[in-house]
């Protein structure tokens, strides 16, 4: 019976290391695998953080209309411009972007304002017409402009979209009065015929005279021989 006891002993011996390895193992999977559950977590939440910057600047700034936001070019700015030659008074852009329009008609002496529905380039319009010394003579408003009256302004700025144009055209008509000029950037307006063109390709600018568009002279011209009879 003692030769059998001795015999045992060392088996359970050897048989205990065995059975803690796989727990060893086990324990290194686990500290791999948490690891990897952290790096996979700080990815995720670093391309969280991409996107929620990101977004706003690419996605559409109206509501009504896929309109992205699609910068300016020098070109363009140089073109509107052109057309704001001999002109005076208040200027608005609809859906002003990052404000280099707004920023470029202030420093030719406008009183510029910029919609947009865009905070964040809002935001970043406000810097850079303060960073250029205009933000005494700009304003820029996070709205969607289907909720706003141009009224009050005779000079207007669109860059818009194909999509967009026959009910902005229709709201511009009923809104602005006949001294208005609209200045309309990528795309012209459907019905409207413009006084003036200027550029090529992405960079053509067409102006449009609202009293032209509306026959305000022609109406004039019409009363005038009844007030004088």
């Amino acid at each position: 019976s003692r030769v059998k006891t001795l015999s045992v002993r060392p088996q359970a011996m050897s048989q205990a290391p065995a059975k803690e390895v796989p727990q060893e193992e086990g324990e290194g999977g686990s500290r791999r695998s948490g690891w990897g559950l952290l790096v996979t977590a700080g990815v995720g939440g670093t391309l969280v953080a991409l996107y929620a910057v990101a977004t706003p600047f690419v996605t559409p700034a109206l509501r009504k209309v896929c309109l992205p936001f699609v910068p300016a070019t020098g070109a363009q700015i140089q073109n509107v411009l052109k057309m704001l030659e001999n002109r005076s008074g208040s200027l608005v852009d609809i859906g002003s972007g990052d404000g280099r329009i707004v920023i470029a008609a202030a420093k030719k002496g406008f009183q510029a304002v910029g919609y947009e529905l865009n905070p964040w380039l809002v935001w970043y319009s406000r810097y850079r017409a303060w960073r250029d010394g205009v933000h005494q003579n700009t304003k820029f408003y996070i709205s969607d402009l289907w909720k706003v009256s141009f009224c009050h302004y005779r000079n207007v700025v669109v860059f818009g979209v194909p999509q967009m144009m026959p009910q902005l055209e229709k709201k511009l008509e009923e809104e602005l009065e006949c001294n208005a000029r609209i200045i309309a950037c990528r795309f012209p307006f459907p019905c409207w015929i413009p006084d003036r063109t200027t550029g090529e390709g992405i960079d053509t600018v067409w102006a449009y005279d609202l009293k032209h568009s509306r026959g305000c002279e022609t109406k004039s011209l019409e009363i005038t021989p009844e007030t004088e009879s």
